[in-house]
């Protein structure tokens, strides 16, 4: 079968190597899943530097997160078992993790459901209790995490003010129904958002972008506010100044999805019904924005890396339609 495989650690279009490899042999509680689409995720670009939580062994093959199809003809998305990666014809993946792929997404849309709207339903509910009518402020609103965040939140009924960086990226937060969108690069995000919700703020705080997004969060949160720290993209881990929260009355959320898996493997299942259920009524989908031919796999992990990207992209295994 083809494989994109990283012998050594490294940015991923110079370490992903394209090979023909056999199929990986399930092991106890594993299951062998033909490849349908595999998504491009940031922790796959981590997992080539070797900057990752999870350091698999050399060589693997990254794409943590497919939509497959079982021996049996299931259509399935899932979380796959490193190293055992997404980016190849047929990938291993934990038997009890697999999911029902929502009838209302096709397989490039199914693959990009899973983590990100998974992290976005226990970031905003389970964590931050998101309430009707109140104002949801996401960084970065057009990737492919704040997108799901942008869906979710307006699905909950909040007012969503979306952060981008630049005129395309706003132009696609604006599609996905932000009510507000603020450019960073040419507006002032924390005099916009205090003008926007009459100098309150915002309730909750969606941030997968740390650095400076953080501390735009923290002079801009409301009374009682609660701000998700979902991930650092920007490369740049903040240290929250305590006191500041102690005085302003804010909450500091940290939100690691994959933990649920050990701690609470059940509410997985649950999430799972609700974003299938939302997937049905039209209140989510996931933004797909292109549709990656598998030669081009390293190339898309550049970029979802890179921050360039607008939504998902997902890579196809050979011979798939686009």
């Amino acid at each position: 079968m083809q494989a994109w495989r990283v012998y050594e650690n490294g940015e991923p279009d110079a370490v992903m190597r394209r090979e023909e490899v056999k199929p990986p042999v399930p092991g106890e509680g594993q299951v062998l899943l033909k490849v349908r689409a595999a998504n491009v995720n940031f922790p796959d670009a981590l997992l080539c530097r070797g900057h990752y939580q999870v350091r698999p062994p050399l060589p693997f093959t990254p794409g943590v997160e497919i939509c497959a199809e079982t021996e049996d003809g299931r259509r399935v998305i899932a979380t796959t078992a490193l190293p055992h990666g997404g980016f190849a014809d047929h990938a291993l993946a934990d038997a009890a993790g697999l999911l029902p792929a929502p009838e209302a997404l096709d397989d490039a849309e199914a693959a990009a459901l899973h983590i990100g709207y998974q992290t976005g339903w226990f970031g905003l509910h389970r964590r931050a209790a998101l309430k009707e009518g109140e104002t949801l402020l996401v960084h970065a609103a057009a990737g492919g995490v704040g997108s799901a965040a942008v869906q979710l939140g307006k699905a909950a009924g909040a007012t969503v003010i979306g952060v981008v960086g630049g005129p395309e990226k706003a132009a696609v937060a604006r599609d996905l129904g932000c009510d507000l969108v603020i450019d960073r690069r040419s507006e002032d995000v924390v005099a916009a958002v205090k003008e926007a919700t009459g100098g309150r703020g915002a309730d909750v705080i969606y941030d997968p972008v740390g650095g400076d997004a953080y501390r735009q969060s923290a002079k801009c949160v409301a009374f009682e506010g609660r701000i998700v720290v979902v991930g650092f993209a920007s490369g740049t881990v903040p240290t929250p100044a305590l006191n500041h929260a102690l005085v302003k009355n804010y909450s500091v959320l940290g939100l690691h999805w994959g933990l649920y898996a050990a701690k609470d493997p059940a509410s997985i299942g649950r999430c799972h019904e609700v974003l299938t259920a939302y997937a049905a009524k039209g209140l989510i989908k996931p933004l797909v924005a292109e549709r990656v031919p598998f030669a081009g796999a390293a190339d898309a992990v550049r970029r979802v890396a890179d921050g360039t990207t607008t939504g998902r992209l997902v890579v196809l295994p050979e011979g798939a339609e686009a």
